[in-house]
């Protein structure tokens, strides 16, 4: 309960104590300064979304399966498929890594900021090196792929996750993988089963943007004047900051006219 506590707490500028951010502060930054700010100095936060319970548990059996072929020092047949040159990475903090509230930490010594990130999984190629995977689900009628504009994030993502990595002196390999899959929606019938088709998507990250913006998100973080508005990963205005300020005029236009 006290780490709880501990981590609900807002920034407070000039605090000593190292402030946790995770890796989705970090997008959340990248997305909208002004949500994040309202998030770390007075906790004001998004308005949360509906579990993805489905995606959970398809994460939580793909963990489990490879887990399998760690423990035996083998591929999976999926790596062997899309013709990766890996097995899953057999490591004592493992489980730490993946846990969501731990995950994989480092400490910004220039800002005094403490990142953390959970990864879905780790591989290591036979040179040795570290590869960030991350799986991923949908269900859609056509191939999935990470070309989309909005999935920025997601190479974001990986790219914190390969950073943190690097932090704790680990040979992480530029390229990583997400596992992706899709459920099928050209088959006739439900019949208490769905069945997906999964890709191995080959990602080459660099991490070279996560330290500036550490940078950016600290001096953000210490001012006391709330930042503008940020574009969201669709490209327009933070619809959160958009439906925030239009709830706000209307509020304000109904008070004013009961009053007449």
């Amino acid at each position: 309960m006290s780490y709880w506590r501990e981590r609900s707490q807002p920034y407070r500028p000039g605090q000593t104590a190292p402030f946790k951010v995770s890796r989705s502060k970090i997008e959340l930054f990248m997305q909208c300064p002004r949500c994040f700010w309202l998030d770390v100095r007075l906790k004001i936060t998004r308005p949360s979304t509906p579990p993805f319970n489905i995606n959970k548990a398809i994460d939580e059996l793909f963990k489990k399966e490879f887990d399998r072929y760690r423990r035996a020092g083998q591929a999976h047949p999926l790596m062997e498929e899309f013709k990766v040159q890996a097995v899953p990475f057999q490591h004592a903090q493992i489980d730490t890594w993946r846990e969501t509230f731990t995950g994989v930490v480092a400490l910004h010594k220039p800002t005094n900021l403490h990142v953390f990130g959970a990864v879905d999984d780790l591989w290591v190629n036979p040179k040795g090196q570290v590869i960030v995977v991350d799986y991923k689900a949908t269900a859609k009628d056509r191939d999935v792929s990470i070309d989309s504009d909005w999935q920025i994030s997601y190479k974001r993502q990986m790219e914190v996750y390969q950073w943190l990595l690097r932090q704790n002196d680990l040979d992480v390999s530029a390229t990583g993988y997400f596992v992706y899959t899709n459920g099928r929606m050209d088959l006739d019938s439900f019949g208490d089963r769905l069945e997906f088709r999964t890709k191995i998507i080959p990602y080459k990250g660099s991490d070279d943007w996560v330290e500036p913006t550490l940078e950016r998100m600290k001096a953000c973080m210490d001012s006391d004047t709330m930042p503008p508005v940020g574009d969201d990963i669709m490209g327009g205005p933070c619809s959160y900051c958009s439906y925030a300020r239009a709830r706000t005029e209307l509020t304000l236009a109904a008070v004013k006219n009961t009053k007449k």
